[in-house]
C-alpha cells in the first residue's frame, strides 16, 4: 500500500512537471525580431536559416527593417519584440518613452569611406571638407571619434546629414561629398566603385551595434530571450569555424547583399553575444547630452540588461 502511494505521488509530480514545462514552452514559442540588411544581423539570419531557433523550441519571426526608425515604430506598436539597431538609436528611443533595454552588443562596423578622386591621403586632409552622414546620431558619433583619434577636431569638417543611407552612398559615388560614413555592406560596395576606407568604428574600438528587447518581453518571456541568444551563439560558432568564402553565399542569400559583396567584403570575426561596455554607453550618452539630442541622461543600469549576454 505504501509502495503504491509513493508511485502515485511520483506520477502526480511528474504530470505537474510536464505540464509546467509545456506551459513554459508555449509561453516562449514565438518571438518577433527586427533585423537590418547589415553585418550585425547575420548571426540571427544564419540561426534562422540553419534551424538553430527551432532546435531551441522557438518560432522566430525575423522582420526585415528598412531603417532603425521603422524598428522603433514597430517596437512602439508591439509589432516586434526586439530589434537589431545601434546604441544611439536605442538611447534615442528610450528618451522618447519606449521602454526597452540593450541586451547585447553586436558586430556592426561603420566605416569612413573616401572618394578616390579627391586627393585625400590621410584623415587630416579632410579638414574643411564635406562628409555625408545619416541623420541618425551613430554615424555622426563614429565620424567624430575617427577624426579625433587621428588628431583632427570634429568641428573641422562639415557633416552633411542625409535621411537615407543609400542617398549617403550616392553622394559619395557622385562626388558631392568627399567622404561618407557607411555601414557594411555599403562600405564595401563603395570600395568597389572607386573609394577606399580611411577609418572605421572597429579600428577606433567603438561598440556601435546592439540588440534590444522591450522590457515587458524581458520580464514575461525571459526564457524565450535566453533561447534566442543560445541560437545566436550557435550561429557565431558556425560562422567562425569555416572559411569566410564558404559561407558568404549563405549570407548573400539571407541578407539580400549584392553578389559582388562576396569578393569585396571581409566579414568580421563574430563574437558570442556580450554586454555593451559601460564605458561605451557612458561616452555615447555624454555625446548625445552635450549636443542636446536627448533630454534624459540615462545610467548604464537604466539602459542595459546584461542577464542574457555575459
Amino acid at each position: 500500500m505504501k509502495k503504491r502511494l509513493i508511485v502515485g505521488l511520483t506520477l502526480i509530480a511528474l504530470i505537474f512537471s510536464l505540464t509546467a514545462c509545456s506551459a513554459g514552452k508555449e509561453k516562449t514559442r514565438t518571438l518577433r525580431i527586427g533585423v537590418m540588411s547589415d553585418i550585425d544581423s547575420v548571426p540571427l539570419l544564419v540561426a534562422d536559416k540553419k534551424g538553430y531557433f527551432k532546435d531551441e523550441g522557438l518560432n522566430i519571426e525575423l522582420k526585415s527593417l528598412k531603417n532603425v526608425g521603422e524598428g522603433k515604430n514597430l517596437l512602439k506598436k508591439g509589432t516586434i519584440d526586439g530589434a537589431v539597431c545601434d546604441v544611439m538609436s536605442a538611447i534615442s528611443a528610450k528618451d522618447e518613452g519606449l521602454d526597452i533595454k540593450i541586451t547585447s552588443k553586436t558586430d556592426g562596423n561603420y566605416k569612413l569611406v573616401v572618394n578616390k578622386g579627391m586627393g585625400i591621403k590621410e584623415i587630416a586632409d579632410l579638414k574643411g571638407k564635406d562628409i555625408a552622414v545619416t541623420s541618425d546620431a551613430i554615424t555622426g558619433y563614429v565620424t567624430d571619434k575617427i577624426l579625433e583619434r587621428a588628431g583632427l577636431n570634429a568641428s573641422a569638417v562639415n557633416k552633411v546629414k542625409i535621411p537615407d543611407v543609400n542617398a549617403v552612398s550616392g553622394m559619395l559615388k557622385s562626388g558631392k561629398a568627399v567622404a561618407a560614413a557607411l555601414p557594411e555592406p555599403l562600405a564595401s560596395e563603395a570600395s568597389g566603385s572607386g573609394a577606399y576606407v580611411i577609418g572605421s568604428s572597429n579600428m577606433s574600438d567603438i561598440d556601435s551595434g546592439v540588440m534590444v528587447f522591450r522590457a515587458d518581453i524581458l520580464k514575461d518571456n525571459k526564457d524565450g530571450v535566453k533561447y534566442v541568444y543560445n541560437a545566436y551563439n550557435k550561429a557565431v560558432d558556425y560562422l567562425n569555424n569555416q572559411a569566410a568564402m564558404d559561407y558568404m553565399d549563405t549570407i548573400i542569400n539571407v541578407t539580400g547583399f549584392p553578389k559582388e559583396t562576396k569578393e569585396r567584403m571581409q566579414p568580421p570575426s563574430y563574437s558570442d553575444a556580450g554586454p555593451l561596455s559601460r564605458k561605451e554607453a557612458d561616452n555615447m550618452m555624454d555625446w548625445l547630452i552635450n549636443r542636446k539630442l536627448v533630454k534624459n541622461n540615462f545610467s548604464y543600469k537604466e539602459l542595459t540588461d546584461n542577464e542574457f549576454a555575459k
